[in-house]
């Protein structure tokens, strides 16, 4: 079931020689572009790349090695693992043969808004927090904005190392023991722009203050909850009715220098070195005009990059392991009488 942690590790122990690469990535990452147009020529010459390729104003000034660091799912601790349940639905389920979950929950403006982890690792939160955001409007009616930086500064261990990678799982059990605070009482980004460290080149993870950037707001009146946390089984069956039954899902996912490059189509790997892991937010599915099932992601690289934001990545043959960790929780009912904070209802 853990297909993706596998996966990972085998990568990032082989050999470089042994990845199929356009430029020599290992040999100048600190100096060369991730942006190359040897590999946008190479993706629209392609006669079954099924995706077209282009400048991404996202990444215009990012070197490989930037890239590199913004890719923040690491292998997960078997620890971690241990005793977390794994969803199975059963195969007589009906399902659509297309989704979308903007459109399925259209008060839910969270699940449509594409946010932007800055040169931060942080992708591993990122994905969590979108999701329970989501579930918080889809199973309570809620518009809600939940703190990423929670997650980075304060979960830890748990977690990983914050601005430098974590454990997608890690921050659903983080959910669920310490909940986690509004983004208005403990913002990612300073509302001068960048002040924060996810979007300077340092890196460096944030001190865990556990207190509220607004005054009047206190700590742990503003913290929300999980029920609990799970991994999704890997079939896509399994996927596609977890999404449909209770919402978006946080997805890792391995990297490829091809990928950066991504505008419009339905991605599959085609050239260009590993990256490493990645984390995003799985929305929906669908079948392309050219016949290629597909999934439907919001990435969290602003929307400089790709569709708007969006991308589509092949479905049903675990695409660069898209399919081999799945992680999802279920929002814990907000009660006035344990002092947590209501979000802004939908009328």
């Amino acid at each position: 079931m853990r297909g993706f942690s596998l996966l990972l590790l085998v990568v990032l122990s082989a050999a470089a020689a042994s990845v199929p690469q356009l430029v020599g990535a290992a040999s100048g990452d600190n100096f060369l572009r991730i942006i190359q147009k040897d590999i946008i020529e190479t993706i629209n010459k392609h006669p079954n790349a099924g995706w077209t390729a282009g400048h991404n104003p996202y990444f215009a000034n990012y070197t490989i090695e930037q890239f590199k660091h913004i890719l923040g799912v690491k292998p997960t601790p078997p620890g971690l693992l241990a005793g977390v349940p794994t969803k199975t639905y059963s195969k007589s389920k009906e399902l659509p043969k297309e989704f979308d979950a903007r459109s399925k929950w259209s008060g839910c403006s969270t699940i449509g808004k594409i946010l932007d982890q800055g040169h931060s690792g942080a992708c591993w939160a990122f994905g969590a927090v979108e999701c329970l955001q989501d579930r918080f409007c889809i199973h309570q009616s809620i518009n809600i904005s939940l703190s990423v930086n929670d997650l980075v500064a304060c979960c830890g261990d748990l977690c990983g190392d914050g601005c430098d990678g974590g454990y997608p799982i890690g921050a659903w059990q983080y959910f669920v023991e310490n909940g986690v605070v509004t983004d208005e009482c403990y913002p990612y980004f300073d509302q001068d722009g960048c002040q924060h460290p996810g979007c300077t080149p340092e890196y460096h993870t944030p001190a865990c203050e556990k207190k509220c950037k607004v005054q009047n707001q206190v700590w742990q009146e503003k913290k929300h909850f999980s029920v609990d946390g799970y991994f999704v089984n890997s079939d896509p069956h399994d996927i596609m009715a977890e999404v449909y039954e209770n919402g978006p899902v946080e997805v890792a996912f391995i990297v490829y220098e091809d990928f950066a490059h991504y505008k419009t189509g339905v991605y599959k790997h085609i050239t260009g070195g590993e990256m490493g892991g990645h984390a995003a937010k799985l929305i929906g599915w669908g079948t392309s005009d050219a016949g290629e099932d597909y999934w439907l992601l919001a990435n969290q690289w602003n929307t400089g990059w790709g569709d708007d934001g969006y991308f589509k990545i092949i479905r049903g043959k675990n695409e660069c392991g898209i399919e081999g960790e799945v992680v999802a929780g279920m929002p814990k009912k907000i009660t006035g009488d344990h002092g947590r904070a209501f979000g802004t209802a939908i009328l």
